[in-house]
């Protein structure tokens, strides 16, 4: 992962109709405080925006993105990691969930999750 400047504007593509996602975009923001330099972009309509950033609309749903300020587009676990590393109560967790025997396994849970939250609220 590309080592990232906590002054470096950050996208962050997100399911604005999921109520955990909106929660944990909150309690980020709390944990961020007045340094958050984050652009919340709530994927839900937003088609156009995200073939702009060349993101698939359904990866979009099913995978957290995040752009940094250069237009690199990080997905999933690297895109997770990006947001924690600025965070410094949350760097350590970003650095935890990298590692070589966590990352598949959170990997599977984290889409294994996603998929059933989806599937439930009748969007896939």
């Amino acid at each position: 992962m590309v080592d990232q400047s906590s002054a470096e504007k950050l996208t962050v593509f997100y399911d604005g109709a999921c109520p955990t996602c909106i929660r944990d975009r909150r309690t980020y923001e709390k944990l961020a405080g007045t340094q958050n330099n984050v652009c919340w972009v709530d994927i839900t309509g937003a088609e156009a925006q995200l073939r702009e950033a060349g993101i698939d609309a359904r990866k979009a749903l099913t995978e957290l993105h995040v752009q940094d300020g250069a237009g690199n587009i990080f997905s999933e676990i690297d895109a997770y990691r990006l947001l924690m590393a600025r965070v410094p109560l949350l760097k350590p967790i970003g650095w935890l969930i990298g590692l070589p025997l966590v990352r598949p396994v959170l990997s599977r849970l984290y889409h294994w999750w996603v998929h059933r939250r989806l599937t439930h609220d009748g969007r896939l």
